[in-house]
């Protein structure tokens, strides 16, 4: 009967803030058998998916009639074995995918595109809306044309990712690996980093426009604090720490069996094959547990916030980074077990302690009612109403708050919006911006925000809205578009940041 009540109260206080809570949506989610299972029921009932009479008006009507795939496993009472099921195939996603296609784009038409012409428009040029159209057009033609990447939008069903996305594909340009420039940066970090006592301020300064991934371990040790700028004191300190860690790993991992700690350690283990689920390395047992083993140790020593969900997407950066020190071909791939233990072990100990002093510094958004969020969400909606107005009102009109997708934003600093790799670029920046994840992450969300202002006012819908805004189409960025993106950002915190008067209405 406890374990029934227990049970219960977990399902009710899933998403009060403060308490272990979803934070949901994948970049691209897959396709959510019971959302398809309910467009059948639907299409058996009247023939046809009905259209809604009216716009949805809350946040709450629209997570009624979507949902996310990650929902699927929490959920132990459901039976995915069953005949209802069983029927998804391919053909009735399809058809289904089709139809919520054609929907959609009826409610988008407005009367004055309709009587557009095609005279601007190529005879051999087809301007398709998305990789579920181009699959239809492929279907049906046998040929599809490729369309520029400023035309695709992203919808729920998830593509295959292409070779572009893997993390050590640095520059989605198609630019040479190394550059003279490039070198001449990478000897410069060397003469840094080898110095007696680093100059942490020359670091920070060098490390802005993104550090070499020969030289970034050591250079992300340094930035985080973690590392002495004192060489002769290096290798002791990172003695030390490891063996520090391991001690919390002695005296605490075997309590996570214990009944008052069963629900983070639940949470934090149904939470780990979710992060980054398209990526091979994140999905090995041995990774896994060292994930556990690093959220758990963090949690016990955090009580004030103890583990929420999103804080697993924190540790993946750093693993990487410091995985790559041993690396030399693509990690995404490696097999973790070629490593030797006293390697796998140094690797986790520096990936919990990087981890643990950017939570330091962002600890307000982890504790009760996440009052740090909130404050960011707020100050984000104000930066964007003196930005551009345009887009300010767009959302007014739409009944679109802030709180409904940038919550997200802030919560995984823009890790489930940006690939891998763009991430660990976003870091170089945050690492030597002095309260760069938890200030000038602020500019960074507004400076994204406005980059897709033409596809949010080509948005005529409460729906087509949050589907833009939590499946952004960001798949095949690169350094390139990262260094633009921090561009903005910094303009806009030279404007805004020492300016109330600007800041606020």
């Amino acid at each position: 009967m406890a374990s029934e009540n227990s049970k219960q109260f977990w399902k009710r206080s899933a998403k009060l803030p403060g308490s272990i809570q979803p934070v949901y949506g994948a970049q691209h989610p897959p396709l959510d058998p019971r959302l398809t299972k309910h467009f059948l029921r639907e299409r058996s009932r009247g023939g046809a998916v009905p259209l809604k009479n009216k716009k949805a008006s809350s946040f709450h009507e629209f997570a009624r009639n979507t949902s996310d795939a990650w929902d699927i496993g929490d959920d132990e009472e459901e039976d995915l074995s069953s005949p209802a099921f069983q029927t998804l195939n391919s053909k009735v996603a399809l058809a289904t995918a089709a139809q919520v296609l054609e929907n959609h784009s009826k409610l988008r038409v407005k009367p004055e595109r309709s009587q557009s012409t095609t005279a601007d428009v190529p005879a051999n040029y087809k301007v398709i809306k998305s990789s579920s159209d181009a699959q239809l057009s492929r279907n049906s033609s046998g040929t599809c044309l490729r369309n520029p990447l400023h035309k695709q939008q992203s919808l729920p069903l998830r593509p295959i990712i292409p070779l572009v996305a893997r993390i050590s594909d640095q520059n989605a340009s198609g630019a040479p690996p190394m550059t003279v420039r490039e070198k001449t940066r990478l000897e410069k970090f060397r003469q840094l980093l080898s110095s007696h006592n680093t100059d942490l301020d020359e670091l920070r300064k060098c490390s802005w426009p993104g550090v070499p991934r020969e030289v970034r371990p050591v250079t992300w040790r340094l930035l985080s604090g973690y590392l002495p700028a004192n060489t002769e004191r290096r290798a002791l300190t990172l003695q030390r720490k490891r063996e520090e860690y391991f001690g919390f790993i002695e005296q605490y991992y075997d309590s996570r069996n214990e009944e008052h700690h069963q629900d983070t350690y639940r949470q934090i283990h149904i939470d780990i094959p979710r992060t980054n689920p398209l990526i091979p390395l994140f999905q090995q047992p041995l990774v896994q547990e060292i994930f556990e083993r690093i959220l758990f140790i963090w949690a016990i020593r955090h009580p004030a916030s103890g583990y929420v969900q999103g804080i697993n997407d924190l540790v993946t950066p750093f693993f990487v980074v410091f995985l790559s020190e041993y690396v030399e071909e693509d990690v995404e791939n490696f097999d973790v077990t070629n490593l030797s233990q006293d390697i796998l072990r140094s690797i986790e100990a520096d990936s919990f302690w990087c981890m643990s002093k950017l939570l330091d510094g962002i600890q307000d958004n982890y504790t009760f009612a996440q009052p740090g969020i909130q404050k960011k969400v707020r100050a984000l909606e104000e930066l964007v109403s003196r930005i551009d107005e345009q887009v300010h009102r767009h959302f007014r009109k739409y009944e679109v708050e802030y709180l409904q997708f940038a919550f997200r934003w802030m919560n995984n600093l823009l890790m489930r919006e940006l690939p891998l790799r763009c991430t660990i670029r976003l870091w170089d920046t945050y690492q030597s911006e002095p309260e760069g994840f938890s200030h000038f992450h602020l500019y960074v969300c507004a400076a994204f925000l406005i980059k897709w202002r033409k596809e949010i006012l080509d948005e005529e819908d409460f729906q087509g809205l949050l589907m833009l805004l939590q499946n952004l189409p960001t798949i095949h960025w690169g350094n390139e578009e990262i260094g633009l993106l921090l561009a903005e950002a910094y303009r806009l915190k030279y404007m805004f940041a020492d300016a109330p008067n600007h800041y606020r209405r």
